[in-house]
């Protein structure tokens, strides 16, 4: 899993993708480019839009349990998401899934609290608020499945 936030710029198929607007296209061109640099078929390439935060995002109410001192912070949080995708949530410098965290909650760890969050938020929920997320998920579990 790679974050398209930051992404470097010698990424395979970055150039091309920045040509392209819309996030989910941009995506797929460069995991196109991925799988054709690694050229192994028992890899599939997976870049999440915009961030991994953008995962946390399916469902911040469960930041709680985490940082349970932050409750007017994280119903900011809720507040911004609202109804929209967590994906679609843009990659600005100050704007992305991870600088909107950290600006309600600085001491916000994608390495520990991140990981306790998403796995309380569940694949049920990330799969459903996170299309993208959901398609890699649907390709891996397609993995085992008879021909």
């Amino acid at each position: 899993m790679f974050d398209l936030y930051a992404l470097p710029s010698d990424f395979p198929g970055y150039d091309t993708a920045q040509k392209n607007q819309n996030p989910y296209e941009r995506v797929k061109i460069i995991e196109t480019a991925m799988t054709l640099d690694i050229n192994d078929q028992r890899f599939i390439s997976y870049i999440q839009l915009h961030e991994f935060e953008a995962l946390i995002l399916a469902d911040p109410q469960k930041l709680t349990l985490e940082y349970m001192d932050h409750d007017a912070q994280i119903n900011n949080l809720i507040a911004m998401v609202g109804e929209q995708n967590p994906e679609s949530i843009n990659d600005g410098p100050m704007t992305a899934p991870s600088k909107r965290i950290l600006k309600e909650i600085p001491i916000y760890d994608k390495a520990t609290g991140g990981i306790k969050v998403a796995e309380r938020i569940g694949l049920t929920t990330l799969r459903a608020k996170c299309k993208h997320f959901d398609d890699w998920v649907t390709r891996l579990e397609q993995l085992g499945a008879p021909a």
